[in-house]
């Protein structure tokens, strides 16, 4: 059964940085666009950032220029990392394929706050 296994978040200051990482259980890894997402609360799960097999990635008009995605196929993991976080950016954050492909995680909570 795929397992997907989101860490790495936490409260953070305003301007501050975090990295997530996605460990998958999922045979093949590499062949999948991979993303993250977010979820705030009251508000829908939103895609954040994704990266193809060929490591293209694109972001979110809201993220683009501080989030980085990235990812490693001999760990079958994929990484987000978060520069300059605001606020709005508290969320809890998940990974899944592009299409969704997968069941969910238990996320990881980000909390940007002073």
């Amino acid at each position: 059964q795929v397992q997907l296994v989101e860490s790495g978040g936490g409260l953070v200051q305003p301007g501050g940085s975090l990295r997530l990482s996605c460990a998958a259980s999922v045979s093949r890894f590499s062949i999948y666009a991979m993303g993250w997402y977010r979820q705030a609360p009251g508000k829908q799960r939103e895609l954040v950032a994704s990266i193809t097999s060929a490591r293209s990635t694109t972001y979110a008009q809201s993220v683009k220029g501080r989030f980085t995605i990235s990812r490693d196929n001999t760990k079958n993991a994929v990484y987000l990392q978060m520069n300059s976080l605001k606020p709005e950016d508290t969320a809890v954050y998940y990974c899944n394929s592009n299409l969704q492909t997968f069941n969910w995680g238990q996320g990881t909570q980000v909390t940007v706050s002073s």
